[in-house]
């Protein structure tokens, strides 16, 4: 830390990536990204011409992005906000909803970047415990006083809660805004999308980095009505109105019209994740339901810790949080069928159970 930095962010605590986990051998399984590439029109779409044109500046409406994620989910094209990743959208929408007079609200085990983003404005915050369950309890955060973020799967969880659930927070809640953030829903929850158009209290937020197979173009966006959008882009276009790459536009326009693929992703990875988490219940472990690209798990016969530790050591990497409510879980992304073959036969390893002999 050198002698210039502000005296406000001295204590700040960054929300930080293991490193180390570049090498060919390793399996990540710690950062929820997609295990298939991205889609075929991709790849057709970055032309000679568009390389071409990278001397160029991007398109700072990113109009084509937002004219394919409009068709996509039937809302008009100002009520679509993108960003560089969900996580800039996310702090778009940190730096424009903060009030000295109100907290924000979201659960104390959640996405990291919330607290983050509160320390970064000085932002009053407050973390709702969740129920012994790791459930979300919808009550609490009803009637409130103060913006509320919620992510819906929550991560590390994978825990959703439902459309319905969504609404009646909404209801109690007529003068808060609240941000929904999706970046799991496709695995398996309930989107909030089609709540916009009921509340104008609604923030949702998407991103192309887990369902569209697209996390190293990082592409995110929020969908909510007209007034809402219309402050977040007064923050984006006072802050750096070329935040998308030219590349990044065109292949998250890509990556959007192609639904059958995404579709395709989507189920092989729901598919190998009810496999994986039947083969880790046979391995005494207790694996919550998730509605996300990934499971948390534990085993009362080793520590998260120790467990991730023994799975780095085998070039297999998973997160663990060191949180005491959740600090004997682990999260595993849900990764290629082969994969995750190879990570039960290293769990059994770990943990020394015999593979049955073959006859």
């Amino acid at each position: 830390m050198s002698r210039f930095i502000s005296k406000k962010y001295e204590n700040l605590e960054p929300h930080t990536t293991e490193e180390h986990i570049h090498q060919k051998k390793t399996i990540r399984l710690n950062t929820n990204e997609s295990p298939y590439p991205a889609s075929s029109f991709v790849y057709r779409s970055i032309d000679q011409f568009e390389i071409d044109n990278l001397r160029l500046y991007s398109d700072p409406e990113a109009g084509k992005l937002i004219k394919s994620i409009s068709e996509n989910f039937g809302v008009n094209e100002n009520q679509i906000a993108v960003g560089n990743g969900s996580d800039e959208i996310l702090a778009f929408a940190f730096m424009a909803f903060q009030n000295e007079n109100k907290k924000f609200y979201f659960p104390e085990v959640s996405y990291e970047s919330y607290s983050v983003y509160s320390d970064v404005f000085g932002i009053n915050k407050k973390e709702i415990p969740l129920a012994p369950d790791l459930k979300i309890n919808p009550e609490d955060y009803f009637n409130l006083d103060g913006t509320i973020v919620i992510a819906n799967p929550n991560t590390p969880t994978g825990l959703a809660l439902t459309a319905c659930e969504i609404e009646e927070i909404l209801r109690t809640n007529r003068n808060n805004l609240v941000i929904i953030d999706e970046a799991y829903v496709d695995f398996g929850g309930e989107s909030c999308v089609p709540l916009v158009e009921k509340f104008d209290n609604l923030l949702v937020i998407q991103t192309f980095s887990k369902s569209r197979n697209l996390a190293g173009a990082r592409v995110g966006f929020a969908i909510a009505n007209d007034e809402i959008i219309a402050d977040l882009n007064r923050i984006k276009f006072s802050f750096n109105p070329y935040n998308i790459s030219r590349l990044s536009i065109i292949a998250g326009t890509a990556a959007m019209k192609d639904k059958d693929y995404f579709k395709k992703c989507i189920n092989e990875i729901k598919r190998t994740r009810e496999r994986f988490s039947k083969e880790m219940q046979s391995l005494g472990f207790t694996v919550l339901e998730s509605k996300a690209n990934f499971v948390f798990v534990r085993n009362d016969s080793i520590q998260g810790e120790d467990y991730g530790k023994a799975l780095q050591d085998k070039n297999i990497w998973v997160k663990h949080y060191p949180d005491s409510l959740i600090k004997d879980y682990v999260r595993i992304t849900i990764g290629t069928a082969e994969q995750m073959d190879i990570f039960i036969k290293t769990t059994k390893d770990i943990l020394g159970i015999e593979e049955p002999s073959e006859n």
